[in-house]
C-alpha cells in the first residue's frame, strides 16, 4: 500500500467501505451528482437490531490497498455500487458483462454489490432483480437512496455472519494466520505447530474479530477482543500486528468517548441511542483497568461467549491512554518499512484526537513524527497531497505559521522543475491560502499600527505571488501583489530592495497599469485596491483660504441667518471627540464658486531616490469639482515638503475634501484620509459660496514692497508709498477694472488710519464716488478710475525749549533771540543743555509716517443675491517729511477791537529754501534752517460761546473730547482765515500749514471776538481803527453807544461814565476838563437787560467849548451784574474827538 488515505480518523474503523464507480460512459456531473445522493446515506439503522451500521464511500480505490483488509477490515472493499447508462437492450450484455468485470477487481472482498441502470426503458427494466435497478433518467430516480439502504441492509447481514462464524469457530480445525501482502513471503517454511505460532494465529484472528465486532456495532466486544489481542501478541513479540490492535483498541475507546467524530464538521457524524447511554458510563482514568478472564480463552484461544468478559471488564481507555497506546502502536509500525502509510494514517488519526482534546503541542510531534515518515517514490501530485494535509492538521491545532509553512512547501510542489506543465494557478491558490498564517492580509486596511508577523517571510511570500501571477499571464495581478508589497513592507525594505521593487513595478506597469479597481479572482475571492499613501507620506492636510482680496464676506445683518444650526447650550459636558468629528467640523472660511482653492498637503518622501508623483489631485465629494492636478518631484528623504493642490467648484454648496489621488510608478491611488490615522487636519468640510465678482485694481503711484508698512497689521491686497511734506497734497489714481465673470453691481470704498501715533488736522484720504459709481454695473473686462486726495497735515508746532537751546548767539531775529540749528552743530554746548540740543534736533528732522487702509467692498451676480461681497484693501504708507515748524505764537493788539496781530516764530527744517504767504500779507522767504518772524493782522472770529456755567458737566459724555472737537472747530476756523501756505520753489513742491495745534488758550481768547459788541457812534459815524472824529466848537456832539449780546443769557442792567481827558503824549492825560467839555444831560449812560442775540442803545450829547483833540473814556460801574462777567467782554472802542473852530473842509 503506498497511497495514504489523510482523510482518515479513528471511528473510520467501524466503517463499512462502498465502492461507487461508474461503467462505461457517465457523464461525470451525471455521476457526481448521484454519488452525492448515495453518500447522503452515511449510517444505516439495521432493522430489528439496535444498532447501527456507518458505511464509507469512494469512488477511487486502489486495488493494492484493498489486500490490507485482513489487516484493519475497515480497508476491505465489502460493497460495490455501479453506475452506468444503457440507451437500448442491445447495450444491456455488453454494460452486464463490464459490471461483472468491475466486480471481479474486488471479487475476494465483496460481500454484495449493486447497479444502477440510467436509460434503460423496456422489457429488460422491468426485470425484478435484486442486484440491478433500471431509472428512466438521471432526474427520474427518487428511490436511490432506500435503494442504497437495503443494499447497506444486506451487507450488515453478510458482516454479520462473517463475525460469528470467526467468533463461534470450534472446529478443531487450526486458525488461520492472517497476513499482510509483504509477510507471505516471510511465513514461508514456518513450523506451524508451534505454541508460538499458535499464538500468533490466535491474536491476530482476535484483532480481526474485534474488527469485525467493530464495524457492526458491538462496540464493548470490539474493546474486549482487541484487549485479548494485545495480550496474546505481546507475548509472541508480533508488532506489526499489535500495533494494529492497539490501533483497533484506540479508535474503540475514541468512538467511545467522542460520539460527535474527531474528522471535523463536515465529516461528523450524529450519536446512536447506545453510544449515547454508553458516554454517560465513563469511568476516570485511573479506574479503567483491562480485566481479561484467561479461562474465556479455549483450546483454540476463541471464546463462544464474551459477555462475562464485558460485565466484568471496564476495558475503555481513558483520553490519556488512547494518546498513549497510538505512541506505542507508530512506534510499532515505524519497525517496518512496508508499514509506513500505516503508521502516516495512526499519526493522522492521533493528531485529529489531539485536536479535540486541544493538546496542541502533543499533536505537533505526532505531526512532526508523520513528516518524516518514509514512503518511497510519490508523484508529485502525492507530494501536493502530502504537504496539503499536513498544513490542514496544523491548522487543526491551531500552529498557523507551520500550517502556511507546509502550504507554502505545497505551492512550491506545483511547480517543481520536475513537472512537465507547472500547476502555477494550483501554486497561486495555495500560496494565497498560506497569508493568515503568516498574517498576511490582502487589504492594507489591515496593516495599521504595529507590524504583525515576520516581515522578511511576508515578503518572500509576497514576491512569490507576483511570481505566481506573472507565470499565470495576469499582469494586474502581478501590480497589485507589487503594490501591496511596496505599500505594507516599505519600512522594512532595505535601499536597494528599494529599487528593486519599484524598478519591477514600473517595468510591470508599463504593460498594465495599476489602478483602484477590485479585482476578482476566478474563485470569488476579490482583492482590494492599494492605494499608495506612503508614497510620499501625507503629515498633514489644511484646507487654505481665500486670498485676502478674494474671501468673501457676509452682510452683516444676514449673519442670523446662518446660526439656527448652532447649540443654544453655551457649554455641554457630553461631547464626543473623535477623529471624524474633527475632520468633519466645518471650517469658518467660505470658498467661492468659479475660483480656484487650495489645499496643503505637508509631504515626505521616504525613498533614497527622487520620487516623481503625476497626475496629484484632490478628491471631494458635495459638489461639482474640478481639481487641477499637479505634477511634483520630491528629493530623496526629503523631510516634510510643502504641496498645495488647487481646483474650482463649479457649484454652490458644502464640499467635503476626502483624499487626494496621485499617480506613482504608473499606479493610480486614490487616498482617503479616513484611512490615514496619522495624518493631522483642522477640519475639511467648507462651504462654497455662489460666484462673487473679481477686482483688479492698478495706482498712479509705485507700489511698495511689504517691507515699507511694518507698522501696518492690516492684510492688504497691495499698497502704495509715497513721500511728501507736511501740509502737501499728492492725487491718487486707482484704476478698478472687473477680471471676473460677474458685474460689479455695488461699490464702496472707505479708509481707515492705521497709525495713531500723529495727530492728523483735516482728511487724510478725500475722494468723490459718483463718478464712479455711475458706470455700475461694471461688466467683465471694463474698468473705471477713481481719484483719491492724499493730504497730509500734521503738527506743525516746534518745542518751546528750543529756542531757548538756540539763545546762545544773541542775534535777534524780528525782536525775538534765535539761532540757526545748523551754526549750533558748530559750536560747543555747556554740558546742563546737550540733552535738550539732541532732542529738538531730533524733534526738527524726525520724518513720521503715516499709514491708512483703503478698503473697496463690492458685490454682484449670484453671491449678491445670498448677501456675500468682497474687500479689497489697499495700503496708502505716506512717509512726511517736516516742511514748517511754528516755534512760538502770540498776538498783539490791533488800533480796532476787532481785529488784532498774531504773531508766528516760523522755523524752516529743510535743505531748501522755503517760502512762507498767508493771506493779505508780504510773503516770508526763509533759508534752510532759518526762524523768522510773521505778523498777520487778523478780524478777530466769533466762536461759539462757552457753556453757561449753570449748566452741570455730567451732561456730556467725555468733556475732553468736547473740548477737543470745539478746539479742532475754532483752528479750522482760524487756517482759513489765515491761509498759510508754504512752497519750495527749488522741489517744485507746495503746500498748506495749519496753526491749529500751536494755539493755546490764551491765544485762542485774543482771537475771540468778545461776546458783547459794543459799537460807539459820534454824530452817527463809527469811532474804531484811529478814526478821528472831528466837530465844531460850539457844537453839540451826539454820542451814541450801541450794545449787541452774542453770548447765550441776557446781559444788563448796565451804567457807563463817560469820562473826557486829554493825552499829552508824555505820559500826562489830564481828566480835569469842566471849563472844557461839557455833558448835555447826565454823563452816565444807562442800559437796560439786553437778550441773546438782541441789542439796544443808549444816546447822549458833549459840547465842546475849546479846539484840541479830546479822547472819550467809557468806564463801567461796579455793580452785581456786571460783576460776574468777564472783563474783556467789556472792551470799548476808544474814541478820539478833535473839536475845531472853524467850519469843516471837504477832504480834511
Amino acid at each position: 500500500m503506498s497511497v495514504p488515505d489523510y482523510m482518515q480518523c479513528a471511528e473510520d474503523h467501524q466503517t463499512v467501505l462502498v465502492v461507487v464507480q461508474p461503467v462505461g460512459i457517465v457523464p461525470e456531473d451525471q455521476f457526481f451528482k448521484i454519488y452525492k445522493r448515495i453518500a447522503s446515506v452515511s449510517q444505516v439503522n439495521i432493522r430489528d437490531s439496535n444498532r447501527l451500521l456507518y458505511i464509507r464511500y469512494r469512488h477511487h480505490y486502489l486495488p493494492e490497498n484493498n489486500e490490507w483488509g485482513d489487516f484493519q477490515t475497515h480497508r476491505k472493499v465489502v460493497g460495490l455500487i455501479a453506475i452506468t447508462t444503457c440507451n437500448t437492450a442491445k447495450e444491456w450484455p455488453q454494460t452486464a458483462e463490464r459490471f461483472h468485470g468491475q466486480k471481479e477487481i474486488y471479487s475476494s472482498t465483496l460481500y454484495d454489490s449493486r447497479l444502477l441502470v440510467f436509460g434503460l426503458q423496456g422489457e429488460i427494466a422491468e426485470q425484478q432483480r435484486t442486484d440491478v435497478a433500471f431509472y428512466p433518467g438521471f432526474d427520474n430516480c427518487s428511490d436511490v437512496e432506500k435503494r442504497v439502504e437495503d443494499f447497506v441492509e444486506s451487507i450488515f447481514i453478510v458482516l454479520e455472519s462473517k463475525r460469528l462464524d470467526r467468533a463461534t469457530d470450534k472446529s478443531g480445525d487450526k486458525i488461520p494466520l492472517l497476513c499482510v501482502p509483504f509477510e507471505k513471503k516471510d511465513f514461508v517454511g514456518l513450523d506451524t505447530d508451534s505454541r508460538h505460532y499458535k499464538k500468533r494465529c490466535q491474536g491476530r484472528m482476535r484483532k480481526h474479530v474485534g474488527d469485525l465486532c467493530l464495524q457492526a456495532g458491538m462496540l464493548q466486544d470490539a474493546l474486549v477482543h482487541y484487549h485479548m489481542s494485545v495480550e496474546l501478541l505481546r507475548g509472541v513479540n508480533d508488532f506489526l500486528w499489535l500495533g494494529a490492535a492497539l490501533e483497533g483498541l484506540c479508535s474503540a475507546s475514541v468512538i467511545f468517548h467522542y460520539p460527535g467524530g474527531t474528522a471535523g464538521k463536515t465529516a461528523g457524524r450524529k450519536p446512536n441511542i447506545s453510544q449515547a447511554a454508553d458516554t454517560g458510563k465513563r469511568h476516570r482514568p485511573g479506574a479503567q483497568e483491562v480485566l481479561i478472564d484467561p479461562g474465556a480463552l479455549t483450546a483454540n484461544g476463541i471464546s463462544a461467549d464474551t459477555s462475562t468478559e464485558i460485565g466484568r471488564a471496564k476495558n475503555c481507555l481513558s483520553p490519556e491512554d488512547i494518546i498513549e497506546k497510538y505512541k506505542e502502536a507508530i512506534s510499532y509500525y515505524g519497525k517496518y518499512k512496508n508499514a509506513g502509510v500505516i503508521e502516516l494514517e495512526a499519526c493522522v488519526k492521533a493528531v485529529r484526537v489531539l485536536a479535540i482534546q486541544k493538546r496542541a503541542r502533543e499533536a505537533s510531534e505526532f505531526l512532526q513524527n508523520a513528516v518524516y515518515i518514509n514512503l518511497g517514490q510519490l508523484s508529485e501530485e502525492e507530494k501536493i497531497q502530502r504537504y496539503s494535509i499536513l498544513s490542514e492538521l496544523y491548522e487543526l491545532i491551531g500552529f498557523h505559521r507551520k500550517s502556511a509553512f507546509f502550504k507554502r512547501v505545497a505551492a512550491m510542489q506545483c511547480v517543481a522543475p520536475t513537472i512537465p506543465e507547472p500547476g502555477w494557478k494550483a501554486c497561486y491558490k495555495l500560496l494565497l491560502e498560506t497569508l493568515p498564517g503568516y498574517s498576511l492580509s490582502l487589504d492594507p486596511k489591515d496593516f495599521k499600527g504595529t507590524h504583525r508577523g515576520w516581515a522578511a517571510v511576508q515578503m518572500r511570500l509576497l514576491h512569490e505571488l507576483v511570481y505566481a501571477s506573472r507565470r499565470m499571464g495576469n499582469p494586474a495581478l502581478s501590480v497589485r501583489h507589487l503594490s501591496f508589497l511596496l505599500q505594507t513592507m516599505l519600512d522594512f525594505l532595505s535601499d536597494q530592495e528599494k529599487k528593486e521593487v519599484t524598478q519591477s513595478l514600473e517595468n510591470y506597469t508599463a504593460k498594465c497599469p495599476g489602478g483602484m479597481e477590485v479585482i476578482t479572482l476566478p474563485d470569488g475571492l476579490k482583492l482590494p485596491p492599494v492605494p499608495f499613501t506612503k508614497l510620499p507620506i501625507v503629515r498633514s492636510v489644511k484646507l487654505l483660504n481665500l486670498p485676502v482680496s478674494l474671501r468673501p464676506h457676509k452682510v452683516k445683518g444676514l449673519l442670523g441667518q446662518n446660526m439656527s444650526s448652532a447649540s443654544p447650550f453655551i457649554y455641554s459636558p457630553i461631547l464626543l471627540h473623535n477623529r471624524n468629528d474633527e475632520r468633519c467640523k466645518k471650517i469658518d472660511f467660505q470658498w467661492v464658486q468659479g475660483d480656484v482653492c487650495e489645499v496643503q498637503l505637508m509631504v515626505y518622501n521616504p525613498m533614497p531616490y527622487e520620487l516623481r508623483v503625476e497626475n496629484m489631485g484632490l478628491l471631494t465629494s458635495g459638489v461639482e469639482f474640478e481639481s487641477l492636478p499637479a505634477a511634483l518631484s520630491l528629493p530623496a528623504e526629503s523631510g516634510l515638503y510643502p504641496v498645495t493642490l488647487v481646483g474650482v467648484p463649479r457649484t454652490a454648496g458644502n464640499i467635503t475634501v476626502n483624499g487626494y489621488h496621485t499617480a506613482v510608478f504608473g499606479v493610480t491611488s486614490d487616498c482617503l484620509l479616513e484611512g490615514l490615522p496619522n495624518v493631522k487636519s483642522s477640519g475639511c468640510l467648507v462651504e462654497v459660496i455662489p460666484s462673487l465678482p473679481r477686482l483688479q485694481l492698478s495706482t498712479s503711484l509705485p507700489r511698495s514692497t511689504p517691507a515699507a508698512q511694518p507698522m501696518s497689521k492690516e492684510e492688504l491686497s497691495s499698497s502704495v508709498s509715497v513721500q511728501l511734506f507736511n501740509g502737501e497734497t499728492q492725487q491718487l489714481t486707482i484704476t478698478l477694472e472687473n477680471i471676473g465673470t460677474d458685474p460689479i453691481e455695488s461699490l464702496e470704498l472707505t479708509s481707515k488710519t492705521v497709525t495713531t501715533k500723529e495727530k492728523v488736522y483735516g482728511e487724510f484720504l478725500s475722494w468723490e464716488m459718483d463718478e464712479a459709481l455711475s458706470h455700475l454695473p461694471l461688466k467683465p473686462g471694463q474698468s473705471v478710475t477713481l481719484a483719491v486726495s492724499i493730504k497730509v497735515k500734521l503738527d506743525f508746532s516746534g518745542q518751546e525749549n528750543l529756542l531757548q537751546d538756540l539763545n546762545d548767539d544773541g542775534i535777534s531775529v524780528t525782536g525775538l533771540p534765535i539761532s540757526s540749528p545748523l551754526r549750533q552743530v558748530l559750536k560747543p554746548r555747556p554740558e546742563n543743555k546737550s540733552v535738550s540740543s539732541e532732542s529738538g534736533k531730533a524733534e526738527y528732522n524726525h520724518i513720521k509716517t503715516l499709514e491708512a487702509v483703503l478698503t473697496f467692498k463690492y458685490s454682484g451676480g449670484a453671491g449678491k443675491v445670498e448677501g456675500y461681497y468682497r474687500e479689497m484693501s489697499l495700503g496708502v504708507h505716506v512717509d512726511v517729511e517736516p516742511s514748517v515748524f511754528f516755534t512760538r505764537v502770540s498776538t498783539l493788539p490791533a488800533t480796532s477791537t476787532r481785529q488784532c496781530h498774531l504773531l508766528l516764530d516760523i522755523f524752516n527744517p529743510t535743505e531748501h529754501e522755503l517760502t512762507v504767504s498767508a493771506n493779505n500779507n508780504q510773503d516770508l522767504v526763509l533759508h534752510a534752517s532759518e526762524c523768522q518772524r510773521m505778523a498777520i493782522q487778523v478780524d478777530k472770529f466769533d466762536f461759539e460761546s462757552v457753556p453757561p456755567p449753570e449748566q452741570e458737566p455730567a451732561h456730556f459724555s467725555n468733556l475732553r473730547h468736547m473740548e477737543e472737537e470745539r478746539q479742532h472747530a475754532r483752528g479750522c476756523q482760524i487756517n482759513s482765515k489765515l491761509g498759510i501756505c508754504w512752497s519750495i520753489p527749488s522741489l517744485q513742491r507746495r503746500g498748506e500749514a495749519s496753526v491749529e495745534g500751536v494755539l493755546n488758550q490764551l491765544v485762542l481768547e485774543h482771537l475771540q471776538l468778545a461776546p458783547l459788541q459794543w459799537d460807539v457812534l459820534v454824530n452817527g459815524a463809527p469811532c474804531d481803527c484811529d478814526v478821528v472824529a472831528q466837530c465844531k466848537v460850539g457844537d453839540a456832539v451826539t454820542l451814541e453807544v450801541k450794545l449787541t449780546n452774542r453770548s447765550k443769557s441776557a446781559v444788563g442792567p448796565l451804567a457807563l461814565t463817560i469820562m473826557p481827558y486829554q493825552d499829552f503824549q508824555n505820559g500826562v492825560q489830564n481828566y480835569d476838563l469842566e471849563d472844557a467839555v461839557t455833558f448835555i444831560g447826565s454823563n452816565t449812560f444807562n442800559i437796560g437787560s439786553v437778550q441773546p442775540k438782541e441789542s439796544q442803545e443808549c444816546v447822549g450829547a458833549l459840547l465842546f467849548l475849546y479846539t484840541g483833540d479830546f479822547y472819550l473814556n467809557i468806564k463801567f460801574q461796579d455793580d452785581s451784574a456786571g460783576r460776574q462777567l468777564p472783563l474783556a467782554w467789556f472792551t470799548l472802542p476808544s474814541v478820539h474827538i478833535r473839536a475845531l473852530d472853524t467850519p469843516l473842509q471837504a477832504g480834511a
